[in-house]
Formats: structure tokens, C-alpha cells, sequence
């Protein structure tokens, strides 16, 4: 069972191999609920929202729900990590943690079909994706890397193991909404996008937020820290990292 809806103002997907339909649509709009609630606390366009109201000085620290102190803390986290390539402060002084929030948010959509007792599934949302399990007891789960030329073509076909992540960061679908927080108001122009393999969605998401604020020196960052990379630039020239070589499948 597939279904897809437009959700924090993109289209989330959701897929379950199951014997049975039971509960798959229980689970289905499981998942949409909890996307309804993160859009509603994290958007930084609606007023009411929790981190608009953080932004706005009404909801003080000490009142702060706790998924937004676990995106808070996930956010410096990966600051520290990437030595200040990631960084939720923009450049007006407010918070936007939308280059973490879908990342975390499909991993926990996923972690809720688990609970329901579901093997094999995956979940996406703006084109970053959980996988678990296999798509068919002999195939895996196999995602298409758009061509950021041609939004049409795939340029390469990855199969994910049992519970991986995959997210692309780039300029070619929502325009220059990346910033290099050390080079702030300089545009990102040199690499057009780049796709992150990674143990979950969470830790590709905010890893190719990053590399994609690194420009060029993203995929060597990716490279050193042993994680599955693929950058296309402004030339139409791509690179990978060493590890992402295992995953492609023949074209």
C-alpha cells in the first residue's frame, strides 16, 4: 500500500509491503498525523507555530517542548560536528531548523510503522528517505538520483541496505535556501547538489546540509569521515566518495 499527500509544503510518501492490509492504513495515517505535527511546531511560515513563537519572544526557553530541545541539541550537534558548516541561526538573529527538521521527522515517522509491527517499508518526504527492510523478498529498496539539469532523468540508481537513509541537498528544486554560515551572504553556486548514503535519513539529512554548505570541500569531507557521498557541480561534473560506489547499480 502507497500513499502520498502534500505535507509541509511538499509531497511525503509513504509505502508498506505487507501480506495483509490490517493495519497498513492505520499506519499510514499515523504517519501523516505526526507530519501534520511537526509542520505545526517547526514552520517557520505559520505565526502559531512553535519555533515562530520562539523567534517572536513569546515561548521562553524553559517552556519549550521536548522535540524541540532534541532538534535544538541535534542542531549544535552537527555544528560542532562540521566544524560550523551547519549552523539553525540565520541571518537575521532567528532559528530556522528546517535543514534538520525533515530528516528527523521521517526517521520518526518510520520508527511509528515500526512500532505497528511492519518489516518492510519506507517513508519520504521532499526526496529524502528511510528504507526498512526489502521491497520484495529478493529486491531492495532501489532510489533514483535526479539529474538536477533535467528534473525528468535519473543519472543514477542506489539500492539501500536494511534501514538507510538517503537525502540530497541542492539549489535546483527550492533555489539558493542553503547558506554558508561562515560566508553568509555570499550565494552557493559552485555545487548544484549534493546526495548523502547514510545508517538513517537523520544522519544523511544533516550531512549533506553540510557538505552542500562546504561547496567543494564538502565531498572530501564526506570522503574522511567514511560516509557515502555524491556531488554534482555547476559544470555538470560529478563526484563520489570511495563508499558510495557499493550502492550504485548498473545503469
Amino acid at each position: 500500500m502507497k500513499e502520498t499527500r502534500i505535507l509541509m509544503g511538499m509531497p511525503v510518501s509513504v509505502e508498506i509491503i505487507a501480506h495483509s492490509n490490517s493495519n497498513q492504513t492505520q499506519a499510514i495515517e499515523e504517519v501523516f498525523k505526526y507530519f501534520e505535527y511537526v509542520d505545526e511546531t517547526f514552520s517557520t511560515f505559520k505565526e502559531t507555530s512553535e519555533i515562530s513563537k520562539i523567534n517572536q519572544g513569546i515561548t521562553k526557553k524553559k517552556d519549550w517542548s521536548e522535540d524541540m530541545k532534541s532538534v535544538f541539541a541535534l542542531a549544535e550537534k552537527t555544528k560542532l560536528e562540521t566544524d560550523g558548516y551547519f549552523d539553525i541561526v540565520t541571518n537575521d538573529g532567528t532559528y530556522d531548523p528546517s535543514g534538520i527538521v525533515k530528516g528527523w521527522a521521517i526517521l520518526n515517522a518510520a520508527s511509528l510503522i515500526k512500532k505497528l509491527g511492519f518489516e518492510n517499508y519506507y517513508v519520504e518526504a521532499g526526496g529524502d528517505i528511510q528504507v526498512s527492510g526489502k521491497r520484495s523478498s529478493t529486491e531492495p529498496w532501489r532510489i533514483g538520483i535526479k539529474n538536477p539539469f533535467d528534473g525528468s532523468q535519473i543519472i543514477k540508481t542506489v539500492a539501500l541496505l536494511r534501514n538507510e537513509g538517503i537525502a540530497t541537498s541542492g539549489s535546483y528544486e527550492r533555489g539558493n535556501h542553503i547558506y554558508n554560515p561562515k560566508d553568509r551572504h555570499n550565494k552557493l553556486v559552485n555545487i548544484v547538489s549534493v546526495t548523502v548514503i547514510g545508517p538513517d535519513v537523520l544522519e544523511a539529512d544533516r550531512l549533506a546540509t553540510a557538505a552542500f554548505a562546504m561547496q567543494h570541500k564538502g565531498i572530501l569531507f564526506l570522503e574522511k569521515i567514511h560516509v557515502a557521498g555524491y556531488m554534482i557541480d555547476k559544470n555538470k561534473q560529478a563526484t563520489m566518495t570511495s563508499h558510495f560506489h557499493k550502492y550504485v547499480q548498473p545503469s
